[in-house]
């Protein structure tokens, strides 16, 4: 284990969305290592439907965060100010998005997750959830990895606005489908621990709406 390596469960506490990264370069073997580890994830019958495109170019990077740019301004950023500001930890993370939406493009290092097919169409919608249940579980291990190894990252599906043009850019199958975009790079900020809700909140017991014993 390397010195900016970390255990599983502080990684699993302080993992949180670093929207702010420096512009160094993330060297190629961590990337290598952080696409390993989301292979290992938990996938339907094994199938393993993932793939992973790497993306360092500066003209791809720069394009991709105009739609991202343009996504942002016709959704989030459409929002009233006193939305915004609605509560303190809600203006916290629009102003986080905020950024990474007017910098995307400056983070030294993008991995565009994505499926190889698009979900079947199976009946009760147990296709769709199948199907990017076997994806997501990829990404989280991604992030994990980037934060167990000192780098900073965050999940984010603006660009699927423009998916049409972003597969095209990226030379995608018709039949793909990009998944999460996930901006790599070192943290400006800090990391964790993240704020999330206590267990009494979210946890019932036997029965919706019964409180644990």
């Amino acid at each position: 284990m390397s010195e900016a390596e970390i255990g599983l469960f502080e990684a699993l506490y302080t993992q949180k969305a670093i929207r702010r990264l420096k512009s160094d370069p993330v060297p190629d073997g961590l990337i290598d290592k952080m696409i390993e580890a989301a292979t290992k994830a938990p996938s339907g019958g094994n199938l393993q439907p993932w793939a992973f495109i790497i993306i360092k170019d500066q003209e791809t990077k720069d394009r991709i965060g105009v739609w991202y740019r343009d996504a942002w301004d016709n959704t989030y950023g459409k929002l009233p100010q006193e939305a915004r500001t609605a509560t303190e930890s809600f203006a916290r993370v629009y102003r986080s998005a905020e950024h990474l939406a007017f910098h995307l493009a400056e983070a030294p290092v993008f991995i565009m997750v994505c499926a190889r097919s698009k979900p079947p169409g199976l009946s009760g919608g147990v296709g769709s959830a199948s199907h990017y249940g076997s994806i997501y579980p990829a990404v989280q291990n991604l992030l994990l990895a980037a934060r167990g190894l000192g780098l900073g990252a965050t999940l984010t599906t603006l660009h699927k606005i423009h998916e049409d043009e972003v597969k095209e850019l990226l030379g995608m199958p018709v039949e793909a489908e990009t998944i999460a975009l996930v901006p790599i790079g070192y943290p400006k900020g800090k990391y964790g621990p993240a704020a999330r809700k206590p267990l009494d909140e979210v946890v019932y017991h036997e029965r919706w709406g019964l409180p644990r014993p």
